[in-house]
């Protein structure tokens, strides 16, 4: 008698669980088809309002469509031609080598050496996090003044770096101490030099961390405006400083054309590193265990 009902039993319990995990399914779908209706829809306006020639409120459609936006914005007209671009491109680029190199060597010395003034140190890296951005750009102009940096791309990309280096060093901090030295020490005892070491287990080990820092430091370098106004002068142009205008003066059609241009060209370069670094991953994985 007790087995049928302790059968019974379970397939009770085990109806429930399943009925637990549908409606927890359920559940996590529509959390995860509103999250994307909030990140698409958005784009979906930006996109339309670049090929819009008027859209008047409170109507729901445009009236009319133009293809002025999108010709003015790759045109080269207002200062916006494609050295500008590419410029821009340049100065976030190598932010974000700059600062994702610091950021490792940065976090190696967190997390794997016990030394004087450690506690300082990870305390002065969140600065940038703590100062007022307006008042970090004032008092970084200041003193790129005094040092000969002001007005020039080196100054530029050197600003961008130490804004984003606390987001590089959170981004890196806890896959460094995941990674620990374990294997550094095994390919030491097997005779590996620093270079082959650094190639074959290092690299590949942070190579995840190592994408988002450099997607995290591309994207705040390539949006960053008031920063590059201050420290570059306005002799240094960059993309988002001549979108800027648009943005402040009202005329949606060009500002989101220009907003396209930004998208397109950032998910371009996010899939230059990740190949790039994921390719460089893989082959030295295949080179140390094949």
């Amino acid at each position: 008698m007790n087995a049928p009902l302790e059968k019974r039993n379970r397939q009770t319990l085990l109806e429930k669980r399943k009925r637990q995990m549908r409606r927890a399914t359920a559940i996590a779908r529509t959390l995860v088809g509103v999250e994307l209706a909030l990140v698409a829809l958005p784009l979906l306006v930006i996109v339309v309002w670049a090929f819009t020639d008027a859209w008047p409120w409170p109507d729901l459609w445009p009236q009319a469509f133009s293809a002025r936006g999108i010709e003015q914005a790759l045109s080269g007209r207002q200062n916006m031609g494609w050295d500008t671009l590419a410029l821009s491109i340049g100065i976030a680029a190598a932010c974000a080598v700059l600062t994702t190199a610091v950021a490792a060597l940065a976090c190696r010395a967190l997390c794997h050496f016990q030394w004087r003034g450690r506690d300082v140190f990870q305390f002065a890296t969140i600065l940038p996090f703590i100062i007022p951005s307006t008042v970090f750009a004032m008092g970084i102009q200041v003193v790129f003044l005094q040092i000969g940096l002001a007005r020039t791309v080196p100054g530029v990309i050197l600003a961008h770096s130490i804004v984003a280096l606390p987001y590089a060093i959170i981004l890196m901090t806890d896959i460094t101490r995941a990674a620990g030295t374990h294997r550094e020490e095994a390919a030491r005892s097997l005779g590996a030099g620093p270079w082959q070491m650094l190639r074959h287990v290092t690299i590949p080990q942070l190579l995840p961390g190592i994408v988002s820092s450099l997607s995290m430091c591309y994207i705040m370098s390539f949006s960053q405006y008031f920063l590059t106004l201050l420290v570059g002068g306005g002799r240094v142009q960059t993309f988002v400083l001549v979108l800027f205008p648009y943005l402040s003066g009202g005329d949606r059609t060009i500002a989101c054309a220009y907003s396209l241009v930004f998208l397109v060209v950032t998910f371009a370069v996010f899939l230059i590193f990740e190949l790039l670094l994921r390719r460089f991953g893989a082959r030295e994985e295949g080179s140390l265990y094949g």
